[in-house]
């Protein structure tokens, strides 16, 4: 029966690793994600004086 308990703890632990794991992964992959579009976002602007300030 003892054998069996730590099997079982055993395997919760590394389906939490599993789920951890992922989750960092997915964080990862999103922030590098959102970096990308920020980068494209800027690109988009003009780089000349804007209307705004000059008068």
């Amino acid at each position: 029966m003892n054998t069996k308990f730590a099997a079982s703890v055993l395997s919760a632990l590394l389906y939490a690793q599993g789920l951890l794991g992922f989750a960092g992964l997915a964080t990862v992959l999103l922030k590098e994600r959102a970096h990308a579009a920020e980068f494209s976002a800027s690109s988009d602007m003009p780089s000349g004086p804007s209307l705004l300030v000059v008068r």
